[in-house]
């Protein structure tokens, strides 16, 4: 899973604490510039060398900002260092079922598209789509001018499922968090991984139940 510079830290937390709860491993990249965003949006300054203290205030953290709102256990997640560029992911024989980006700037999906791979982030995007793995790419930006609109076709055209960080109403939200899991639930659900995180829709008005 990679995180890059969009606004949208609380879609992160959500994505990444429903993928633990499936019991999946994460192999974690958090971009520098993801980095001063948390630190904008949450206070929180994530550090390579304390990431696990890091991540942990992170993770348990509400969509309102309210500490202590979740309980999580790391013991699944891998941290790599953004510029580590020889860290496992960066191969295609590392063993990985696909990618997560969340969110993803219309910076990181310009270089996705482009195949920079200037950090180890957009390496392992590379890396996931070349290997013909499931690349999700949460983008979170409003508007979109032609560009970025070029970027995702392409993103799409080389097998990558884009679903942009727009939340429904359907499901009953009541709470910031609701918004926030129903996206980050699309997001799990374009990868194929279980969860509980909104009511689904099931063809009747009203009729939206959870499911596992």
């Amino acid at each position: 899973m990679g995180v890059s510079g969009a606004s949208g830290t609380p879609y992160a937390a959500a994505v990444l604490r429903a993928l633990l709860a499936a019991g999946e491993s994460v192999d974690l990249v958090v971009s520098r510039a993801s980095r001063l965003t948390l630190l904008d949006e949450t206070g929180i300054a994530y550090r390579d060398a304390h990431w696990r203290d890091d991540l942990r205030e992170w993770l348990s953290r509400g969509a309102d900002g309210k500490p202590d709102t979740f309980t999580v256990d790391l013991d699944g997640v891998r941290h790599w260092a953004a510029g580590d560029l020889a860290a496992g992911p960066s191969s295609g024989s590392y063993p990985a079922k696909g990618m997560l980006i969340v969110p993803a700037s219309t910076a990181c999906v310009a270089g996705v598209a482009l195949g920079l791979s200037k950090d180890l982030l957009q390496r392992t995007a590379s890396v996931t789509l070349k290997e013909g793995r499931t690349l999700v790419v949460a983008v979170r930006e409003t508007p979109l001018n032609g560009q970025t609109l070029r970027h995702l076709v392409t993103l799409d055209d080389a097998g990558a499922a884009v679903v942009p960080a727009s939340p429904a109403f359907y499901a009953g939200a009541t709470h910031i968090q609701d918004l926030v899991d129903f996206v980050a639930g699309r997001v799990l659900d374009a990868a194929g991984v279980g969860h509980r995180l909104y009511r689904r829709w099931e063809g009747e008005l009203g009729g939206g139940s959870r499911t596992d």
